[in-house]
């Protein structure tokens, strides 16, 4: 027993010294971000976030997707934790898929980064000219929900016209070679279009649709990691700051990564979103229950969808 002891003591010390020395695990944050996500690409961009939240103990690792639905599908699915900016309709179709979700931030109304666009020769000058016209529109974007709130101003309806479900890549280029009579779509496409189509803007979302991108987290997360949810919007405010007051070199940074649009494109572009940042509340969710509302009628959804069925989180005061 007398030799037993000071193994004992020794053994109890390595413990005691590794416990001090080896590092807590890290935790990962997963975010999911598409092209247009505009503030976490500048921010993956610049890497400023990612240096935050390491001195927090925490990695980030990012995760591009194609468009909003199979970003909210991997949010769903706890693929990511975190989801970059989507369109307003994007969250309604994921609630009636059964989506656990919490909004943690907003970009106020941008009604002009989203249009319906003709050739500049097309006869279409009205919205009432649409009936009957195949239309190139991105399946649950936006601009979806843009096209079914014009149709409506017009007294038509979706089944009036003929839809092409198209990428914006898609959309662009049926309009140029005159497959479809017009292409609805949301920025910086906009703008493309107008300058290197000269397509001509039949209508924006003025007074139709306000076009309001939405940052969610997966409820369990957003439960969790409150912290985290916290330096993610203030970086998201930091960053807006930043695009506003260096328009030009934001552009130079998303050219690229927007398949090299011309940086004076990305610009004026931009000049379109508002990028304000604020906090979701769920008495300011009507819209969102419009866009549901419309979406149901025209059996797009398959159940009615009660747009404040979701967690909303706050940020902490600073």
């Amino acid at each position: 027993m007398k030799t037993l002891r000071p193994l004992l003591g020794g053994a109890l010390l390595l413990t005691a010294l590794f416990s001090f020395t080896t590092p807590a695990a890290e935790e990962t944050l997963r975010i999911g971000y598409q092209k247009s996500s505009t503030l976490l690409t500048l921010i993956k961009q610049r890497g400023e976030l990612d240096k935050t939240l390491a001195a927090q103990g925490v990695k980030v690792s990012w995760h591009e997707f194609s468009s909003g639905l199979p970003l909210l599908e991997a949010l769903n699915l706890n693929n990511i934790d975190l989801s970059a900016d989507v369109a307003d309709t994007v969250p309604v179709f994921a609630q009636a898929a059964g989506a656990n979700l919490t909004y943690y931030a907003r970009e106020t109304p941008s009604p002009d980064a989203q249009a319906i666009l003709v050739p500049a020769d097309s006869p279409i000058k009205t919205l009432q000219d649409l009936k009957g016209k195949k239309i190139a529109v991105t399946k649950a974007a936006g601009s979806h929900y843009l096209l079914i709130a014009a149709l409506q101003k017009a007294g038509l309806k979706l089944s009036d016209v003929t839809p092409a479900w198209l990428t914006p890549a898609d959309g662009r280029a049926a309009l140029e070679n005159g497959s479809v009579a017009a292409w609805v779509t949301w920025e910086p496409y906009v703008t493309s279009a107008k300058v290197e189509q000269q397509a001509r803007v039949l209508a924006s979302g003025k007074g139709l649709a306000s076009y309001q991108r939405y940052y969610l987290a997966s409820t369990p997360y957003a439960n969790a990691h409150p912290q985290v949810l916290n330096t993610v919007y203030n970086a998201l405010n930091q960053e807006a700051a930043w695009l506003k007051a260096n328009p030009a070199d934001a552009a130079k940074i998303l050219s690229p990564l927007w398949g090299r649009l011309p940086v004076s494109i990305v610009e004026q572009a931009n000049t379109q979103r508002s990028y304000q940042i604020e906090p979701v509340k769920k008495s300011e969710l009507a819209e969102q229950q419009k866009i549901a509302d419309a979406f149901f009628d025209a059996k797009l959804l398959p159940k009615r969808v009660d747009a404040q069925d979701v967690g909303t989180w706050q940020p902490t005061a600073q």
